[in-house]
């Protein structure tokens, strides 16, 4: 006898939780394609050993990264990565502080953070030392500085490679080279991290607190969203692969800033994607998540858009960082001295 298409829902589900690989599995499929059509969106210009086929495979692998960091049960560890997955943004209001003004300093905005709970102890709720081994429920997340430090990453990876381009040897530029494969490949977690809506709010896994819309408060909403339901149907690719425009400059040229930071387009491009929660938890509502329901289709064009909108942004974050690369005026000036004095590696 066929089961009906909520316990079909719900063995999956089970299936999906109690699997030693749950949440990895097809969440990388997803962030790897991703990284794939962003690399669609780069220009004939764009440095060509990107295009490699080894470089291609190594960037799309690497999507998957910062999840498999999670298989280590260090609490330091877990400390420093997992809230850079994620941010919620509802908690800022209790805290006293707006999403309109973070700071572009991580460490600015955790002494911030601090302060705030400080002032707000009386009503905020307990934390339970024994959920809390790794010290994060203090946090609301990282997520949109550890895209703009990244970026930023890969930006300074670009300026040495074009100085030993100039004049390092074949090996150094090899491994310059490598360097910025891993820095595009890891950078695109995050930025794919983002446009999963659930990765910008307390409700990322069930509705939390007052519900006067009756969402899901399942506890495995998340990972049916990142495995169960876009496992059953996953998003057409191939025609993904068509709308991808090429890669430009997040900010323009003309722009004038004292502090050359990214972070005010980067929280724009989170900020954007956290505005589909509620619709997200509708789409749910409505059985569009439910791919047994006859509707249940429906909600795939939901994620074709996010994974859309995260591989265009990506993309322009890799040229960006390539065309805004300074020049490494150190590297260049230790380079001809190495040369002209006839020294350096063998």
């Amino acid at each position: 006898m066929p089961l009906s298409p909520v316990l079909n829902r719900t063995a999956a589900l089970f299936l999906l939780l109690n699997s030693p690989f749950a949440g990895h599995a097809f969440d990388y499929e997803n962030h790897r394609l991703i990284n794939e059509l962003a690399l669609q969106s780069l220009p004939a210009a764009f440095p060509k050993f990107v295009q490699d086929t080894a470089a291609r495979e190594r960037i799309a692998f690497l999507a998957g990264e910062p999840d498999r960091w999670r298989n280590t049960p260090d609490n330091t560890f877990k400390h420093w990565n997992a809230p850079d997955h994620y941010i919620d943004f509802e908690d800022l209001e209790p805290l006293g502080l707006s999403a309109d003004k973070l700071p572009p300093f991580r460490h600015v905005f955790t002494m911030q953070l601090g302060e705030a709970r400080a002032r707000h102890a009386a009503t905020l709720p307990a934390i339970d030392p024994a959920r809390n081994q790794d010290r994060t429920r203090e946090l609301v997340g990282y997520l949109p500085w550890s895209i703009a430090e990244q970026f930023s990453q890969l930006k300074s990876a670009f300026s040495y490679l074009k100085a030993y381009e100039e004049g390092g040897t074949p090996d150094e530029i090899a491994n310059a080279r490598q360097n910025v494969i891993q820095y595009m490949g890891v950078l695109g977690h995050q930025v794919g991290d983002a446009a999963q809506p659930l990765h910008t709010t307390r409700h990322y896994n069930g509705w939390v607190g007052a519900n006067p819309n009756g969402f899901t408060t399942s506890r495995g909403f998340h990972s049916w969203i990142d495995g169960g339901y876009l496992a059953k149907l996953p998003v057409d690719a191939a025609s993904l692969r068509t709308k991808v425009r090429s890669a430009r400059l997040i900010r323009s040229e003309d722009r004038a800033t004292a502090e050359p930071s990214l972070f005010p387009e980067v929280l724009a491009y989170v900020r954007e994607q956290h505005r589909l929660v509620v619709p997200l938890y509708q789409l749910d509502k409505e059985g569009k998540l439910s791919p047994d329901q006859p509707q249940g289709r429906d909600g795939r064009s939901f994620f074709e858009k996010q994974f859309l909108t995260a591989a265009q942004m990506l993309g322009d974050l890799w040229f960006t960082a390539w065309k805004e690369a300074p020049a490494d005026t150190y590297l260049r000036s230790y380079l001809a001295r190495r040369k002209l004095n006839g020294s350096g590696p063998s």
